[in-house]
């Protein structure tokens, strides 16, 4: 049976990533933190699963870490590879900011256990490491579309804390001769996003709206322009990187770009919204209205801008498409209709 250690897994990626492995025919471990309320939600379909094991764990204890990977080097003795892929990340930009240390400690030095893990346990030979990079490296951009090759030039305390996780990769792979790899994928959503994502926001935001359990949704800079595609194609592209010959930095994105302004007023069309904007474009004296009944609805507040901006994201998938055969299949549009499906019913 294949092996595979999951960290992050009751996350957004984490929970596509194990279906699709358990689909493979996978046994899966799972960490998750300690938590005083349930923190399983996304992945409580598949709780039952025998092949999904799920072992305590949080990426700012060696220990511990060592300990997970002794047991499952022990429970499967006659494995041949083991695939980890290494999600759990505090992975919000804008808390970042407000949890510069802590993101470090798991962005950054948790990658770097893990890392030390594998070798700790003897299992360079089999081990095949899978990094989750991020868009938001790239900062200001030096390059547009940003591909494998484009300088990085981060602007977050989570796109730094992510910059030592790629190079730790790399260097692992150059001096231990550990298949590792790191992932650059471009913005990806999903009805399992957190709450706390733009994306998300907007959905629920519209929801509650629909409801009648709010007035208006709340924004910061609506003019931001990202890459977005859907969690379920980039896992995918995770997985691929793995079964690769060799370990390579792959870019995985769709290489369109559209802005949160833009993602609200197709949510919004959807539930039969005609949004159009008043007051000066970019500030926060604009406002959004339902051209139907001028009902005023969507609103700015500079609370939520990031002390740095990043400004636009573009990827350039041409590697990833060549060497891994892989291609986003969801559109923007369906990204955007399925997360309204699920948020507003």
């Amino acid at each position: 049976m294949k092996v595979a250690f999951i960290t992050g897994i009751t996350g957004q990626d984490g929970s596509y990533l194990s279906e699709l492995l358990l689909e493979k025919g996978y046994k899966v471990y799972g960490m998750i933190r300690r938590s005083s309320s349930i923190n399983t939600s996304r992945i409580d379909h598949i709780f039952l699963n025998p092949n999904l094991k799920l072992v305590y764990g949080d990426l700012t204890d060696s220990t511990n870490i060592t300990h997970i990977l002794a047991k499952i080097k022990e429970e499967n003795h006659e494995m041949t590879r083991l695939e980890i892929y290494n999600l759990g990340a505090q992975s919000h930009v804008l808390i970042s900011f407000e949890l510069p240390e802590y993101t470090a400690q798991v962005d950054a030095i948790g990658t770097l256990r893990l890392l030390e893990a594998i070798r700790v346990n003897k299992l360079e030979h089999i081990a095949r490491f899978y990094q989750a990079s991020t868009s938001e490296l790239y900062g200001q951009v030096l390059e547009v579309p940003q591909k494998e090759t484009t300088p990085f030039n981060p602007c977050s305390p989570y796109a730094i804390a992510k910059l030592y996780g790629y190079y730790i990769v790399k260097n692992y792979r150059e001096g231990y001769n550990i298949f590792s790899c790191s992932g650059i994928l471009f913005n990806h959503e999903s009805s399992r996003r957190g709450h706390n994502f733009v994306t998300r926001k907007i959905t629920i935001g519209l929801g509650k709206i629909l409801r009648g359990k709010s007035d208006r949704l709340v924004m910061g800079n609506i003019d931001s322009l990202r890459d977005w595609g859907h969690a379920r194609d980039y896992v995918a592209g995770m997985h691929l990187m793995l079964q690769a010959d060799k370990p390579e930095e792959y870019v995985l994105a769709t290489g369109e770009m559209h802005s949160v302004r833009e993602f609200i007023e197709i949510a919004f069309g959807l539930k039969g919204f005609d949004i159009k904007w008043k007051g000066e474009r970019g500030t926060v004296n604009e406002v959004g209205y339902d051209n139907n009944t001028g009902r005023e609805l969507i609103f700015i507040d500079p609370k939520y801008y990031r002390p740095c901006e990043v400004d636009q994201l573009l990827g350039d998938a041409n590697k990833a498409k060549t060497n891994l055969g892989w291609v986003p299949t969801i559109t923007f549009k369906e990204l955007v209709e399925e997360m309204v499906h699920a948020d507003c019913p």
